[in-house]
């Protein structure tokens, strides 16, 4: 079995030079055919020259630098693609702030040996300020109750999954979307699990996540759920909400006709606005619709041709 651990890295130098060699222990232990990846998402604190010296040191790590920082999204979809093209059987991913334990990686790929899906480390007990847990608590509500996928710790950094997870997965990680693995794979249809794991304080330095994560959480939620619900169907949504807006606006003009017809004045009143608007952003909202169902099947068909 082929094991690639994934690591992306902003400024982590200091962690990486304890966290490195711990997972490349563990691994060893496990003894299988397994790889360090450490993407370097454009550190500007020596974190090349301690990775170069990593290198040096264990064969079986490797590393990646982008030229600037692009996100933690887009460094573990380089390290996904790196870890397909060298044919990994199993993805695993951690965080290199030291807080994820390597000795939890035996439990873990043996619960994914059983279900060939993707399997979660649930931090049951945080190391982690209380502002922190507290909106992570909520965050990790509001997304399962919208998204419907089993779990407690859809933003654990600490996961293992099969190669087919990760290939289907990969190219939807862009933005904020690692949030959302777990729920991508449940939409998917790949099993997925959790599992309690050990959580330490973080080794050096200070988290890279503000408040403003918990905001832009909530939004690429919202657009994950759009992508898995209508990706193929966008019409059933901004058509549903048309038809709703053409009804109403409808019924408040064929009350003011009727008004008018029995002598009434109707030229003040905000209801023939009102009408006339929601008439129109029905009917915008239906011609909207059609246009992205006709992107979804040119799309469908350009695929098709591709195949031939």
């Amino acid at each position: 079995m082929s094991v690639y651990v994934i690591v992306p890295a902003f400024n982590e130098a200091e962690n990486l030079a304890v966290v490195v060699p711990a997972i490349v222990d563990e691994l060893d232990n496990l003894n299988v055919a397994g790889h360090v990846c450490v993407v370097d998402d454009g550190s500007t604190d020596g974190t090349e020259s301690v990775m170069r010296e990593l290198e040096r040191s264990h064969s079986a790590v490797i590393s990646e630098r982008l030229s600037r920082n692009r996100g933690k999204a887009v460094a573990l979809q380089c390290g996904f693609d790196l870890a397909l093209a060298a044919d990994a059987d199993v993805i695993v991913m951690m965080d290199a702030d030291g807080q994820d334990d390597p000795s939890e990686l035996p439990r873990l790929l043996s619960e994914l040996a059983s279900c060939q899906g993707l399997v979660t480390g649930a931090r049951v007990t945080r190391n982690d300020r209380f502002i922190k847990r507290s909106t992570s608590r909520l965050f990790n509500g509001v997304t399962a109750a919208l998204s419907g996928a089993p779990g407690r710790d859809f933003n654990s950094g600490f996961k293992v999954m099969t190669a087919d997870v990760a290939a289907d997965i990969s190219p939807m990680l862009y933005g904020e979307m690692h949030r959302f693995i777990t729920v991508m794979a449940h939409w998917l249809g790949y099993p997925t699990r959790e599992l309690p794991v050990a959580h330490h304080e973080r080794l050096h330095g200070k988290t890279k996540y503000g408040i403003n994560r918990f905001w832009r959480g909530f939004m690429d939620l919202l657009t994950v759920k759009f992508l898995m619900s209508y990706e193929s169907r966008p019409s059933h949504l901004f058509g549903g909400f048309g038809f709703v807006s053409l009804a109403v606006g409808a019924l408040m003009l064929g009350y003011l006709l009727i008004q008018r017809l029995l002598g009434g004045s109707i030229g003040e009143r905000p209801m023939l606005i009102a009408g006339v608007l929601l008439v129109v952003v029905g009917l915008q909202l239906i011609l909207f619709g059609l246009l992205a169902e006709l992107l979804v099947y040119t799309r469908q068909q350009s695929v098709k041709e591709s195949r031939k």
